[in-house]
């Protein structure tokens, strides 16, 4: 009575070479964004910035500091195409409160981004009102 069963080596030849392929080619596949990491500045003085620093403090209620100036949201626009219209550096500082949806600050972006803000930087610090 002949016996019937099956040939495995072909399978693990294809199975061999599938797992060289994918190990190749996975280190390729990795994806992410570049990200320029804050330098540490150590100074005993906390008291003024860089006037050519413009940083902008996103609150709750749809509030917002422009140079610690306040701001309604909705007239943010106009604000930054008038003080980016004559910049070379086209770069901006966002904080936020902790207690601000991540919705409401890459809505904030976007204006920036719209007014013609080429660079974005995040200042992570937990700040109080």
């Amino acid at each position: 009575m002949a016996k019937a069963e099956p040939n495995v080596v072909p399978l693990c030849d294809v199975l061999l070479v599938l797992l060289i392929i994918f190990m190749v080619i996975t280190p390729m596949v990795q994806l992410g964004i570049d990200v320029k990491l804050p330098e540490v500045q150590t100074s005993d003085s906390k008291t003024g910035q860089d006037p050519n620093v413009i940083v902008l403090t996103v609150k709750k209620n749809d509030q917002v500091e422009l140079q610690r100036n306040p701001l309604e949201l909705r007239l943010l626009l106009e604000e930054l195409r008038r003080q980016y219209a004559a910049r070379q550096d086209k770069t901006i500082f966002i904080r936020a409160d902790a207690k601000v949806p991540f919705s409401k600050v890459m809505e904030v972006m976007d204006i920036c981004k719209g007014a013609g803000v080429e660079t974005l930087a995040i200042i992570p610090e937990l700040f109080e009102e």
